[in-house]
């Protein structure tokens, strides 16, 4: 091996762990919870409805605060230091699609689309102002389509993707998903079957000591949903409906033992 190539391989390891650690110490300070963490919503226009124009135009960030009661909510639940865990803006609109999740959960397919889809965000950014979390909501008329992909959120590159319906009476639901995007962006896990949507027991119940056990009352973040028996659970309308379980504060470091 030549003294080129030695210093070639040296400087590569060294990027690749200033990388790292740069990720480690970001990732840590977000959920050290001793500061107000800011949330910046990047509105998408999602299909050519004159509807989801008009609904996007009509945003604003009150749109948005039901996010950050429930999450100051929550907090104090737990007693974390800060009482108003997160800040949330609005940027402009976004004229431009992400790059579409890949079709199979193969690493390497995923790894690459990780990073296309943070190459994506940072040519994409339309915010001018402070924000370290962003929320990429590409809106869709349901007059045109009923059902909706499906939204991610990334620890790495703390940033997500929601699909959201273009409607006032959805706003409260898509406020849900995005909040249950927002944890991942902290480290919160999923909570639930990907094949029938019903919360795990015990860890997706917002309370899993209650007797009877079902129906539940509410949902649990990232359960996503009130388990109404163990085969049906129901979307929660508002995030009123919704708290974070012990699990996905420990995730998140609201519990530190």
């Amino acid at each position: 091996m030549t003294m080129f190539r030695q210093i070639r391989i040296l400087i590569l390891l060294l990027i690749l762990f200033m990388v790292a650690a740069t990720t480690w110490l970001t990732q840590w300070r977000s959920t050290d919870w001793s500061r107000s963490q800011w949330l910046v919503i990047y509105p998408i226009k999602g299909d050519d409805r004159a509807a989801t124009d008009d609904y996007i135009r009509n945003l604003n960030e009150e749109s948005f605060a039901a996010i950050a009661e429930f999450m100051a909510r929550e907090g104090a639940h737990y007693g974390i230091a800060i009482a108003q865990p997160i800040e949330i803006r609005i940027a402009p609109q976004v004229h431009a699609l992400p790059p579409p999740p890949p079709p199979s959960r193969q690493p390497l397919e995923v790894a690459l689309w990780s990073l296309h889809m943070r190459w994506w965000a940072w040519r994409n950014d339309s915010y001018d102002g402070p924000g370290n979390l962003k929320m990429f909501v590409v809106y869709h008329d349901p007059a045109q389509r009923s059902r909706l992909d499906h939204s991610l959120g990334l620890q790495k590159g703390q940033l997500g993707v929601v699909q959201a319906f273009a409607d006032e009476r959805q706003a409260q639901q898509n406020n849900v998903i995005i909040a249950h995007e927002l944890l991942h962006l902290f480290g919160a896990t999923d909570k639930y079957d990907l094949a029938t949507n019903q919360p795990y027991y015990p860890i997706g119940y917002a309370e899993p000591d209650r007797q009877p056990l079902h129906p539940q009352q509410f949902a649990e973040i990232m359960g996503g949903r009130i388990p109404l028996s163990p085969t049906e659970a129901d979307i929660p309308r508002h995030l009123l409906g919704v708290v974070v379980g012990e699990q996905t504060a420990r995730e998140i470091r609201w519990i530190k033992n």
